[in-house]
Order: C-alpha cells, then structure tokens, then sequence
C-alpha cells in the first residue's frame, strides 16, 4: 500500500469520528448524519448519508460523495464537514451525470469546485478541542483533561491535571481561537504564574488560568 493510501485510510478514520458528532445532534437544520461510507472501487471519497433523527427508509436518506482530494493535498475532515452544510443549504442544481443512487439513496456526487464551504461554528471548534482533549496524544501525553464547562460570555473553562503542576488547573480558552496552537502551547501555559489567578468562586480547581485571548 503507497503512502497516500494509508494517508487517505487515516483520513477515512477520521472523518467518521468526527461525524460521529452529528449521529444525535444536528449537522445542519434537522439534517442528522445516517451514514458514513467509504468509496467503492478504491476511491478517495467518501460517501455521508443525512436524515431525520431515527429515519433508516432509504428513499428518506440522501447521500453526498465528497472528493478527498484537493489539487495536491487531501482535504480534512472540518472540510469534509464544510462542504455537507453547504450543500445541503440553499439550492444546488446537479447534473444527470451527477446524480444516481446507492442501496435505494438518493446519491449527489458533489464537485467542490462549484460549492462554497460553510464556515467553522465555534461549536465545531469546541467539540474539536474537547475531542482532542479527552484523547491525548503522544505530543500531549503530559497533560489530560478531568472536566469541562461552558460559561457566560461564550467561554469554555477545561479543567486539566499536568505532569508539572500539583492539583486540577482550570483554564477558561474562548472557542474560536487557534486550536492547533492552543493545543500544542497548552502544557506550557498551564504554568505561566502570569496568567493565573485564584478561582475562589470555583471549588474544582487549584486555580484559574486565563487563555482567553490565545
């Protein structure tokens, strides 16, 4: 197997974890994801069903096949996301050529090039943090997350243990910020004494740690 392929295998794998998140709740209106299929015959796509809540009768589902290629580079699983709410808002006028059907669904092959992308919700950027979070990595294997909860204003306060410092550390982050970097500079920032603060009207903590404007 070539390098790409494992590349798009991973990509696979991720997609469907991601979209997990919109089984239950909403991915766009009352559009709930039924499905997540790979391509046949090898293809790099994927194939996402949507639907009521609960609906399973094929003629009810509709599917969307997404490229997961883009020029050179492969997609992410946030434009894979992108593209479905934009193509299933509005009105999208598809070809003869682009319509068929799969195990009686409805089938739109979806050209990215004619479909502009819903943008990031900080709902995504939240649950995308908080996935993150409850599944450390190896880059990240000094910190873990032991709660977290959202706020006024629009915040979300994660509540962390570190490997450097005793005790539960709250941190309050502003959904919409950098995440790749907050995630990579996280471990660091848990300790900066400048940031900190003591969370008095907060019991789970050892203290509160300001990332709001990260």
């Amino acid at each position: 197997m070539s390098e790409e392929e494992h590349e798009i295998e991973d990509l696979l794998r991720e997609v469907a974890s991601l979209l997990l998140n919109y089984v239950y709740a909403p991915l766009v209106e009352d559009q709930h994801v039924r499905g997540v299929l790979p391509a046949p015959s090898g293809a790099s796509a994927i194939r996402v069903v949507l639907g009521d809540r609960n609906e399973c009768e094929p003629s009810r589902l509709t599917a969307y096949e997404i490229p997961l290629g883009a020029g050179d580079e492969l997609r992410t699983s946030h434009d894979v996301v992108a593209l479905l709410r934009a193509v299933h808002t509005g009105t999208h006028i598809y070809s003869s050529s682009r319509v068929s059907s799969a195990m009686g669904i409805t089938l739109y092959l979806v050209d990215p090039a004619d479909v502009e992308e819903a943008p990031f919700t900080t709902d995504d950027w939240a649950s995308t943090l908080l996935r993150c979070l409850a599944h450390p990595s190896e880059e990240r294997p000094e910190v873990g997350m032991r709660g977290f909860l959202f706020t006024e204003g629009g915040l979300l306060r994660l509540y962390m243990d570190s490997a450097d410092v005793a005790g539960v550390i709250a941190a309050d982050v502003r959904p919409g910020g950098a995440l790749t970097a907050l995630l990579a500079a996280l471990p660091s920032l848990l300790g900066d004494e400048w940031r900190t603060s003591d969370a008095v009207e907060d019991p789970h903590c050892r203290y509160l740690v300001d990332l709001t404007d990260w």
